[in-house]
């Protein structure tokens, strides 16, 4: 989570590009998912805050669904490079994985090992 967060800042032209057109300021919204995501990634290390940051995980991975679905549907391109149509829809198929383990790290450490 941390590392593709701070590709939010270091590599931000992919992500604006599959921002959907009908959401203002791409910019500004790859950023503000950047810092979440860097949030979370952190967030969930800590037992004081598992909880919210899974919780903001979970929040983060719907919101950012649009994005991911766009890509697939249009065949966006990752740094220039085509990406077989596979991959892109196998890639909203982990979107609920991803929102599992993120609703899983809010759950107390008892009912985890059961």
């Amino acid at each position: 989570m941390v590392t593709v967060g701070v590709l939010h800042f270091v590599t931000p032209g992919f992500f604006v590009a599959i921002v959907p057109a009908w959401l203002p300021a791409p910019l500004l919204l790859v950023q503000v998912s950047g810092v979440a995501e860097i949030a979370g990634g952190l967030g969930v290390l800590h037992p004081a805050t598992r909880k919210w940051a899974g919780l903001g995980l979970v929040a983060l991975y719907v919101a950012v669904f649009p994005a991911n679905i766009n890509q697939a549907v249009n065949h966006i391109a990752v740094n220039g490079q085509s990406v077989p149509p596979a991959l892109l829809w196998g890639r909203l198929l982990l979107q609920p994985v991803f929102i599992a383990w993120a609703w899983w790290c809010t759950r107390p450490a008892a009912a985890k090992s059961l």
